[in-house]
């Protein structure tokens, strides 16, 4: 197994076992427990130098602080993604500045790629021939693509509300599609039942494999970096599963103790109003979120009923001093619809939450007329177009 020279392995968030990379793949198999890569620090040698002599083309640039060496990365240059400068929207919102990392620009249209690349890295290294996950539609299309580039077979099962674009994709790239029932949970059993007839997949579904925050945290990087080493204040993150804000908050406390900034910024989770156990822990002052019983939200992307890994979603929202956030669908789509309007980004329907966020969190006081705010759209407008139109249409638009 080729790894890089500081990874070290992969340590149980819940008992702290530890692993070798080699045999650990998965959860702990003691507790169950979420992995999480590991690195000696002190075999890091980077600086801000180091990072602005390399070319800004790929998460890959960061490959210190990855678990594998960008030689052998199934990889499409994904990462590097713009932040946008939305002057319009700041003073809309009243704050010193607003910012987009926009990942609709991603090879498959989504920041989930970032993800995809080092957990299906991670699945050749440790020779896996097919790969499986459930997933609510992006995370599937990603996990098509780079199985495929990597010459593996992949098994997807989505929930019949997943776009047709999603859908049509996953075939295109040559995966192995299943589509059962209406939400999440049920393309999870029907993905649990395939594993049971073939016990040499390998699952990538979210913090069942430790990779795939691994590569979402580079999001954090390039914002940083992409600022000439600005922090922002807060970030604002639209919150399923939550991987990509555990991940860019491992990132931020890994610069931290690197030297390469001296403060980190504070996280925000945004969900919907309709399925928002993260934002009722976090008001209730619990470590662990409730379950939602009926989840209803059109943003079928964080529409996460009972997410795996809310303890670690909220020590990050109270250790960064941040919180969360929760809006209605029609506040929702009219972020979307104001964003592009304004500023011309096309926000996915599901990323949008991070958006009508922020503007709930602003009127709420939550940020001043100094504050930097730094939104992540997590996809691209085209996924669901048809939603935004629709949205448009209902307003006689």
């Amino acid at each position: 197994m080729e790894t890089t020279e500081a990874f070290t392995g992969l340590e149980c968030r819940a008992c702290d076992r530890f692993y070798d990379p080699q045999t650990g793949t998965h959860r702990c198999v003691e507790c169950g427990g979420i992995l999480d890569p590991t690195y000696d620090y002190d075999a890091v040698a980077v600086d801000r130098t180091t990072f602005a002599d390399r070319p800004f083309d790929s998460l890959w640039r960061y490959a210190e602080l990855l678990p594998f060496e960008r030689d052998v990365a199934v990889t499409m240059d994904e990462g590097a993604t713009p932040t946008v400068e939305c002057p319009t929207l700041a003073d809309e919102l009243g704050v010193g500045e607003l910012v987009i990392k926009d990942e609709g620009r991603n090879p498959t249209g989504t920041f989930k790629d970032r993800g995809a690349t080092v957990a299906v890295t991670a699945a050749v290294q440790h020779g896996a021939s097919d790969v499986v996950l459930p997933s609510a539609g992006n995370a599937g299309q990603a996990a098509a693509a780079y199985a495929g580039r990597a010459g593996l077979d992949s098994h997807v099962y989505l929930p019949s509300r997943s776009s047709f674009t999603t859908k049509a994709m996953v075939n295109v790239h040559g995966g192995d599609l299943t589509v059962s029932g209406g939400r999440i949970g049920d393309a999870g059993a029907a993905a649990a039942d395939g594993m049971e007839e073939h016990d040499d997949w390998y699952p990538l579904s979210s913090f069942v494999t430790p990779y795939r925050h691994e590569g979402k945290k580079t999001m954090l990087y390039e914002l940083v970096e992409q600022r000439e080493w600005d922090v922002p204040d807060a970030v604002v993150y639209p919150t399923g599963g939550g991987v990509g804000l555990v991940g860019m908050y491992k990132a931020a406390r890994e610069w931290e103790a690197l030297g390469l900034i001296d403060e980190i910024p504070s996280f925000y989770a945004a969900q919907a109003t309709g399925c928002a156990p993260i934002v009722e822990a976090f008001e209730d002052g619990r470590e662990e979120h409730e379950p939602i019983e009926h989840p209803d939200t059109i943003c079928g992307g964080i529409e996460i009923p009972d997410p795996g890994a809310s303890r670690w979603i909220l020590s990050a929202l109270r250790e960064s001093g941040g919180g969360a956030v929760a809006t209605d669908d029609d506040e929702i789509l009219d972020a979307a619809v104001a964003v592009a309007q304004h500023e011309g980004v096309e926000m996915a329907p599901t990323a949008a939450a991070a958006a009508s966020g922020a503007w709930a969190l602003t009127e709420a006081g939550e940020f001043g007329d100094e504050d930097t705010v730094a939104i992540v759209n997590t996809g691209a407008g085209t996924k669901n177009a048809d939603v935004l139109r629709s949205h448009l249409m209902g307003q006689g638009i």
